[in-house]
């Protein structure tokens, strides 16, 4: 058996030899992603808190209190309330549903959540209208009764969930495909309820890629523009969510408004950010530390 230090000596060793490349190179190539971040990422968010406060606190305090502002920030916070709860419960069961079982079409049902990915959220948007629309598929016998979806709270909530269920389940699937059915197996030959063993053994293995996909699925909730513009119809402080009411502003020459309220979205961006950050953390660490037993093994 080697000790601990043998094995990272060992380790440091092995990583010297994969850094291959000439320390001029390394550097090059480490200046221009740098600098590449600083133009397309740091730059422009910059921009966005200099151009907010450029005319004082107050007339920035001012824009995010004005009442279609707070209607607009309420119906993001509502829309994102209630998509990702929808889309974690989804992404959990198919999740589930695609990395447990066998089943003919498997492969259509991972196609599906993958569409989201390639379709424009325009693109989605107008395909509600022209389902729930006063002249699509069902816009009479909404009409009729008096339900409104398109360019109401619904629509929103709808063309939101569309373009964000993706991101749950695609976080779990391969999490738990890699994970296997021992431990699941395990406890349902020790008695354990299908409930227990998904609460007690699953849920626990899951929690730092659900927490992942869930960061995600709300980032992009809250920050969706195409399909939300579609069906929203723009009404200022009913259908207007914060991309929405930052266009609105713009479109005004109200730069300072816009850029106020566009620096609320770019603050949850960074939070986002810094959350995202923090789970890949301990999900790495989680990893190291049920993997350096084996490697020892190995290596002794």
């Amino acid at each position: 058996m080697l000790n601990q230090a043998t094995v990272q000596r060992r380790g440091r060793a092995i990583a010297a030899q994969v850094k291959t490349e000439p320390a001029a190179v390394r550097w090059l190539l480490i200046a221009a992603a740098l600098g590449f971040m600083a133009l397309f990422v740091l730059l422009p968010l910059a921009v966005v808190f200099v151009s907010a406060f450029e005319k004082g606190m107050g007339v920035y305090l001012a824009s995010i209190r004005e009442p279609d502002a707070l209607a607009a920030i309420q119906l993001t916070l509502l829309t994102a309330a209630l998509a990702v709860p929808l889309n974690l419960i989804f992404g959990v069961i198919a999740a589930w549903a695609i990395a447990k079982f066998e089943f003919k079409g498997k492969n259509v049902l991972i196609t599906l959540i993958d569409l989201p990915f390639s379709v424009s959220p325009v693109v989605s948007g107008l395909i509600y209208v022209l389902i729930f629309g006063l002249h699509g598929w069902f816009g009479s016998w909404l009409n009729e009764h008096d339900i409104k979806i398109i360019f109401a709270v619904p629509g929103i909530v709808l063309a939101t969930i569309f373009v964000t269920f993706p991101f749950v389940a695609r976080e779990l699937i391969p999490l738990m495909q890699a994970q296997g059915n021992e431990e699941e197996e395990a406890a349902l030959s020790l008695g354990a309820s299908g409930w227990q063993t998904f609460i007690r053994v699953t849920l626990p293995n899951l929690k730092w890629g659900l927490l992942y996909g869930v960061i995600l699925c709300n980032a992009r909730a809250m920050g969706e523009f195409g399909a939300v513009s579609v069906v929203s119809g723009h009404i200022r402080g009913l259908t207007n969510t914060m991309t929405l009411h930052v266009e609105i502003l713009y479109n005004e020459y109200n730069s300072a408004a816009a850029f106020a309220v566009a620096s609320l979205l770019a603050l949850l961006a960074l939070v986002t950010l810094v959350a995202k950050s923090v789970v890949e953390w301990k999900t790495k660490q989680k990893s190291h530390v049920e993997s350096s037993p084996s490697v020892q093994e190995e290596i002794a």
